[in-house]
């Protein structure tokens, strides 16, 4: 069961204890783009539809359905990635690594993890909600979590839905933090990726017999893409469009910017690990550059984790460097702690946040955004 056939009703169990979204929309802050007339009115919409959902006496009983589904699929999708592991290799391969290169690495996880938990802090300047900070990245840490393991439907989207109304904020609102986080987040992969394959492209195996010019042509058309953003929010930023009933929203240059620096870090950040797995040995560049096009070959083949997709790129453009039985440990060690790790704790911190939903609720929104 893959995370593409849940259906899209599933994502509604995160509207359980849902508060009124208009009370929420006049909680939060005014936002400084031309947005927010758009959005209060969709709010108040949505409200509408909702308050005559709510009235029926069975929507109690389809709330606590849809959730009990949610947690179902979650279920199965983790028991699903836990099969497909072979937990022996990973335990061989983290002994059989030098301490000071596991830590290291276990450092340079906690870094990025953190890192990537403050994409949705640009998402709360975007809408102006007020969730606290400390709240914000909780939420995001959890989702990215699961995102890596089960897929980006059920975790970068499903558990924010799940948990963002679960604290109060409606919809729409929620709808646009995630568009922020994943535009945040490929607007770095673009311009990192356009940059290595001008500057350094990687050279490919010798049995390939292929030249990088065309990759240095790919290259040129991400970078030029990512000109044209940062032009465009220089010159119309901090405004929005309705384009066949979907906002279209161009941040502020500024905002653009940090955009693309902390993308570009995080993803320097997640190659790095893998760089001191393998004890140095191969180019970091070219570690920066296989990692960007193994993630992108893991979204096109659309397996969760990308389970031996990852894999198979790095033997493919890195097995006549260094042999494959060191390439794998280190990827291996590189799933245990920026994979595994992570999703043990964001399980916990899940379950605790849906234990105290209400009480976290309460005491999630502060007056104003810093």
């Amino acid at each position: 069961m893959s995370s593409r056939s849940l259906p899209e009703g599933l994502l509604r169990a995160a509207n359980e204890d849902h508060i009124d979204p208009v009370r929420a929309s006049a909680a939060a802050a005014p936002r400084a783009h031309g947005a927010d007339r758009t959005g209060r009115a969709s709010g108040g919409a949505a409200a509408t539809s909702t308050g005559r959902w709510r009235d029926r006496p069975w929507w109690p009983w389809l709330k606590r359905g849809l959730s009990l589904l949610f947690f179902l699929a979650v279920a199965w999708l983790l028991f699903t990635y836990a099969s497909n592991i072979d937990w022996g290799d990973v335990l061989d391969s983290l002994r059989n690594l030098p301490a000071s290169a596991l830590w290291a690495a276990v450092g340079l996880a906690v870094a990025s993890h953190l890192l990537y938990s403050c994409f949705d802090l640009i998402g709360r300047r975007y809408t102006g909600h007020t969730l606290r900070t400390p709240v914000v990245m909780a939420v995001n840490f959890v989702s990215y979590a699961f995102n890596l393991c089960i897929g980006s439907l059920v975790g970068g989207v499903g558990f924010r839905y799940r948990l963002y109304s679960r604290l109060g904020l409606p919809m729409a609102t929620i709808t646009k933090i995630v568009s922020m986080s994943m535009l945040t987040n490929w607007l770095g992969y673009k311009l990192l990726a356009g940059i290595l394959f001008i500057v350094h492209p990687l050279a490919l195996p010798p049995a390939w017999k292929m030249g990088n010019h065309g990759l240095q042509w790919v290259g040129a058309g991400l970078v030029a893409i990512s000109a044209g953003y940062l032009i465009a929010c220089w010159r119309a930023g901090d405004h929005s469009w309705t384009w066949r009933g979907h906002e279209i929203y161009l941040p502020p240059w500024r905002m653009a910017v940090l955009q693309m620096a902390i993308s570009c870090l995080n993803w320097a950040l997640m190659a790095a690990i893998v760089w001191v797995l393998l004890r140095q040995q191969i180019v970091y560049t070219d570690v920066l550059t296989v990692l960007l096009v193994g993630a992108i070959a893991g979204v096109v083949v659309h397996v969760p984790a990308g389970l031996g997709v990852f894999e198979a790129v790095f033997i493919a453009l890195l097995g006549h460097r260094i042999a494959e039985t060191q390439l794998l440990a280190a990827l291996l060690g590189y799933r245990a702690v920026y994979y595994i790790g992570p999703l043990a704790l964001a399980a916990v911190i899940y379950l605790g946040m849906e234990v105290k939903a209400r009480r976290l609720r309460r005491r999630a929104h502060v007056g104003q955004v810093p």
